[in-house]
């Protein structure tokens, strides 16, 4: 375990890996000569350029001082103190607009690097491969939520002293040179070099370690927010203490890692304090030498005092720029660990993408995308329901299956070998078998979201909400309203004229239907943002029975149900099922209870062993005519 665990964080340091996983950013940060980011990027250069300027005025402030001073120059006195105080203002409203210049920067930043991430993650159903079937990547909410911000918050704060520092540092090396020679500069240089390489082999072991920290802190999280999501069911077996001991090892593991970086720390931020204070000293050290070799002589007290000031800041001040660059080493780790983490999810979702167009690139060009075209998400349902009244006659089946053996993923055990089915229109299809036999497996698979051993799925429909809708075992609710519950996976669209009227009409009829007036009532309108998580607010059979709802309110020719009455009575399942009936769904069910068995026309039943078997459903009255 400890072997696996080294493996997966070996290459994340400060060393090249990093250079290239950051560069893989930089289209994300920038991306173009005029966008925001660049033109608030130029504005901190801008900025940081002209502080500087105004520094080095305030660093020879105290020569000048002592210059007036010694002379006793009352007038040149007053004069000074008015140029200081004027310097000091604008140092500070440098430094504000810095602040807030980098502010909006971090902001837009994050905007577009987490809308990047959105795009990948969101993309098919790259988030269910990611978190589910794929377990190379930890806690990828984590990645692109905290991570993410630190990332563009930190390098938004670093990014323009990086960029100045080399500027700065040549100018100063210059003034350094003209006050005490050629000493002051290579020696700072010499200093410089020192410290860099120690700093860098104290900076790697903390860089990994910061990564470890972050998928710890993510794990932590994680627990808190699994009992936050499932406190009821745990509250029914009262297992506070199991739960204390299981989150108490998550926090375990938390504080003994960062018991590890803070020791790694400490040797850095002793190299760090150390080379800063011992730069301190430096700039008396470089221009001891020309005036005791009497360079100076002819100077007098005062004219002494402040070329000896003025040179202690040119020096101290180009130390305090390269110990600037030693001093970020620390933050750079923090950059360092986050963009390991950033970009290793990018690599894998862009693995996982790619491994979905190639099985897309196998499927008919028509439908070979799982979801549905923008232009369905952007109009409203009345213009949908146009359309189709005015497109060609729908195909009479949804999908044919052929010869169809599947698994879980990443293992080897069938759950279905040789399947053959078509799902046509008007024939309802019963999914019976014990449980753990693969009866969900299927619906994966017939969805796109679990692979195929062997055969094939030919879709003869457009996988969208209006053709054919899959209600799963675990109904979905997402945040915000109940007219946003009723309409998913549909974005909301702008209604005109009596098509308002008209689907607040039929979503109250539907409402009504499925006995969940009182939830309208509760949430006081359809329309209304409310702000509690809706698996606290209903019950498992109100939100079947929501979920019902979606159905009617979509009424696609088909429909695929997994398990969803298990948690409703008989005569509300009854209910649901007529009512599909008279709008014309035909739907496959997964399901145990034998009173399903009405509403069906064929039973497809799983055994143990992975082999399956069809038969017609003989209803009462038929006088044993079988169905063909």
């Amino acid at each position: 375990m400890e072997k696996q665990h080294s493996n997966s964080t070996q290459s994340n340091r400060f060393d090249r890996e990093f250079f290239k996983r950051f560069f893989r950013l930089l289209p994300w940060l920038f991306p173009s000569w005029i966008s925001k980011p660049v033109l608030l990027f130029i504005l901190l250069l801008c900025l940081g350029l002209l502080e500087q300027y105004v520094i080095y005025n305030i660093g020879m402030v105290p020569s000048k001082y002592y210059k007036v001073l010694g002379d006793k120059d009352q007038n040149g006195f007053w004069k000074q103190t008015a140029i200081a105080v004027s310097l000091i203002v604008a140092e500070a409203f440098i430094k504000a607009t810095t602040t807030f210049v980098s502010s909006f920067l971090y902001l837009v930043w994050r905007d577009n690097v987490t809308r990047n991430l959105h795009t990948k993650y969101f993309k098919e159903v790259v988030y269910y491969s990611v978190n589910v079937l794929d377990k190379t990547t930890d806690n990828p909410d984590q990645r692109i939520t905290q991570d993410v911000d630190k990332l563009c918050n930190t390098l938004s704060q670093i990014c323009a002293p990086l960029v100045i520092s080399p500027f700065t540092i040549g100018y100063y090396i210059y003034k350094a040179q003209e006050g005490s020679g050629i000493i002051g500069p290579v020696g700072v240089l010499i200093f410089f070099i020192i410290a860099t390489v120690v700093n860098k082999l104290l900076m790697s072991p903390v860089v990994k370690y910061v990564f470890i920290r972050e998928k710890m802190e993510g794990n932590f999280r994680f627990k808190h927010m699994q009992i936050r999501s499932n406190s009821e069911s745990a509250a029914f077996y009262r297992s506070g203490s199991v739960e204390k001991d299981k989150c108490n090892k998550h926090l375990f593991n938390l504080i003994n890692t960062q018991h590890k970086l803070i020791r790694k720390e400490y040797a850095l931020h002793f190299a760090v304090n150390l080379f800063d204070y011992l730069g301190s000293i430096f700039s008396y050290i470089a221009i001891s030498f020309p005036i005791f070799l009497g360079a100076y002589d002819s100077l007098s007290s005062p004219d002494l005092s402040a070329l000896i000031s003025a040179n202690a800041f040119v020096i101290i001040y180009l130390i305090n720029c390269f110990t600037k660059l030693i001093d970020l080493s620390v933050t750079v780790t923090q950059i360092a660990g986050t963009t390991h983490r950033v970009v290793e999810l990018l690599q894998v979702l862009e693995k996982l993408k790619n491994c979905q167009d190639t099985k897309l690139a196998s499927r008919p060009k028509e439908i070979r995308g799982f979801g549905w075209s923008e232009m369905e998400t952007l109009m409203g349902k009345d213009e949908q329901d146009k359309e189709e009244n005015e497109a060609p006659q729908s195909p009479v089946a949804a999908f044919e299956i052929s010869d169809l053996t599947y698994t879980a993923p990443k293992s080897s055990q069938k759950l279905c070998t040789g399947l053959n089915l078509k799902f046509e229109q008007g024939l309802n299809i019963l999914v019976t078998g014990d449980s753990g036999c693969g009866k969900s497996s299927l619906l994966r698979v017939i969805n796109g979201i679990w692979p195929e051993v062997r055969g094939t799925i030919d879709y003869l429909v457009d996988l969208k909400p209006s053709v054919i809708l899959f209600l799963p075992q675990k109904p979905y609710f997402t945040d915000g309203s109940l007219r946003q519950q009723v309409i998913y996976p549909l974005k909301e669209f702008d209604r005109r004229g009596s098509f308002i009227n008209t689907e607040d009409a039929l979503i109250h009829e539907y409402l009504e239907k499925t006995d969940l007036t009182h939830v309208c009532e509760r949430t006081r309108g359809l329309d209304t943002q409310v702000e509690w998580n809706w698996y606290d607010e209903l019950s498992p059979g109100e939100m079947q029975r929501l979920s019902f709802v979606r159905l009617f309110y979509h009424k696609p020719k088909f429909a695929v149900l997994d398990e969803s009455t298990s948690q409703i009575g008989i005569d509300a399942e009854k209910a649901m099922y007529s009512l599909c009936r008279d709008l014309g769904i035909t739907v496959l069910s997964v399901g145990h209870r034998d009173t399903l068995k009405q509403y069906h026309d064929l039973e497809l039943h799983f055994s143990d062993s992975g082999e399956c078997s069809i038969k017609p459903i003989i209803h009462k009255g038929q006088n044993g005519a079988s169905i063909a």
